[in-house]
């Protein structure tokens, strides 16, 4: 491992769980001191624990997504507790499937509020604090549904990862200019619970890749990471509103 992040301090919302337990650690890995945010604290706990347990660094501090002052108050004891804010990879995200005539109002507003304005509201606050202190980096989590692929089945969270796409792209050309490099990572399935379809397990999984992936697996959350870490890292300082792709050519 490098230490490409000493000195650094990272937020990540949807820090407790899958990918964002994956960014988190391995950005502890490598020397940043990590702040997890989410709903569950329990969870949030379990992350510190992790890094605690390697010698890391990191504080939890629960926080809803999708309340504006929750997450500018996140930020601020971010900041105040490890003395500032360099990079924030908004990670929170929920998926709820059903076709577009069968989704229940409940898990669209869900998917919305969550997916959407949890970005929109989480990047407001850390847009506010970064361009008042000498920028710093951005990244999103989309997914390779939405912008770049389509599945029956899936068009609220289609629609919403499309959505953030969208807004990150748009928000790079806001505020480069402010010194803040703002970029997504859209992964396809990965080694997390949410890309496990309803009843199955692990076993028929790795069937199903096998056929609809050309890689033939799902990504590892570590491989995730590992791009995150890229896009956030000074030697990606020239990239300004991309949205990454990793899903094994899933949707090349």
């Amino acid at each position: 491992m490098t230490a490409r992040f000493v000195d650094k301090t990272v937020l990540i919302t949807g820090g407790g769980a899958g990918l964002g337990r994956a960014i988190a650690l391995a950005f502890a890995a490598e020397g940043a001191r990590v702040a997890v945010a989410g709903r569950t604290a329990a969870a949030l706990d379990e992350t510190v624990a992790l890094i605690d347990k390697d010698s890391g660094v990191a504080a939890a501090f629960p926080a809803d997504v999708r309340q504006p002052a929750a997450v500018q108050s996140l930020v601020a004891q971010t900041a105040g507790h490890f003395g500032g804010l360099d990079i924030a990879v908004n990670s929170a995200g929920i998926l709820r499937n059903g076709p577009v005539g069968d989704l229940s109002y409940e898990d669209w507003r869900d998917l919305l509020d969550i997916n959407v304005t949890g970005v929109f509201l989480s990047m407001q606050a850390e847009i506010g604090y970064m361009r008042a202190h000498g920028g710093g980096a951005i990244v999103n989590l989309s997914s390779n549904l939405g912008v770049h692929r389509r599945l029956a089945g899936f068009g609220g969270y289609v629609a919403t990862k499309a959505a953030v796409t969208a807004l990150t792209r748009n928000a790079a050309l806001d505020h480069i200019g402010d010194g803040i490099r703002i970029n997504a990572v859209s992964p396809g399935p990965s080694a997390t619970s949410m890309s496990l379809r309803p009843g199955e397990t692990e076993e028929e999984q790795v069937v199903r890749m096998r056929q609809q992936i050309p890689l033939g697996r799902v990504c590892s959350t570590d491989e995730v990471a590992a791009a995150v870490l890229y896009v956030a890292s000074s030697a990606a300082g020239s990239l300004v509103g991309t949205d990454l792709v990793i899903d094994g050519g899933g949707s090349v």
